[in-house]
């Protein structure tokens, strides 16, 4: 589904402090599939999975998505890409503050127009899925990390997306809500969507539910199973 071929990616390129996060990574991510990226701080796990989610463009090298190379395209198509196929899981959540956790669900979908009430229970219908129905009311700035998790990935799959991104997930998380945030992957999975996941944490990387593990140092793929 997603082909990286000689992603390379550089920042502050022809500057004295020049640093190459990604040095040319050849890979190939499976559709209907998890995959964990795991490596030191700075091996380059996050550069990737922003070069993945159109959040970035590589400084050379191709990434495809379905056969086509998204590397280049210009920033409005870019935006469409992300929009309508990928939702993103960010470690430290990035509710807003302010508004209620349904409204922090409906934000990546405002965008897109349709109807409002449609799009209000859809909201609710992900946040009672995750059991998060009783907090849907709830200002962000009010939730547990828990609960500010689980609401982060119903603004993640708002707009259904078939790729979800998830970085160091569980690092906010004891053992237990990382335990219950594998049962929620394992729903995704059952779904049909393709999970990219960072993470630090042995739990993530053993679990049953991963099918591949991606280990990186110093921005280059060391090993992949």
């Amino acid at each position: 589904m997603i082909h990286l071929t000689g992603v390379k990616k550089a920042f502050n390129q022809g500057r004295a402090n020049e640093f190459w996060a990604l040095k040319g990574i050849d890979l190939h991510v499976a559709q209907g599939k998890v995959t964990v990226f795991r490596g030191p701080s700075g091996s380059g796990k996050t550069t990737l999975l922003t070069m993945v989610g159109c959040l970035a463009r590589p400084t050379s090298g191709r990434v495809k998505l379905k056969e086509r190379d998204i590397s280049s395209l210009p920033e409005r198509f870019l935006t469409d890409i992300r929009r309508s196929t990928f939702g993103f899981v960010f470690q430290n959540f990035n509710l807003l503050k302010g508004i209620t956790a349904v409204e922090n669900v409906m934000v990546p979908a405002y965008p897109l127009g349709g109807d409002h009430g449609a799009l209000r229970h859809r909201a609710h219908e992900l946040l009672d899925r995750l059991e998060m129905g009783p907090k849907a009311k709830s200002m962000a700035e009010w939730l547990s990390g828990g609960e500010a998790q689980r609401v982060a990935i119903a603004r993640a799959l708002i707009n259904d997306p078939q790729v979800v991104i998830a970085d160091e997930p569980t690092a906010n998380l004891d053992s237990a809500r990382s335990a219950q945030f594998l049962d929620i992957v394992a729903e995704m999975k059952r779904d049909g969507r393709t999970i990219l996941m960072t993470s630090h944490d042995p739990l993530v990387a053993e679990a049953g539910v991963v099918d591949h593990v991606v280990t990186m140092r110093d921005g280059v793929v060391v090993e992949a199973r």
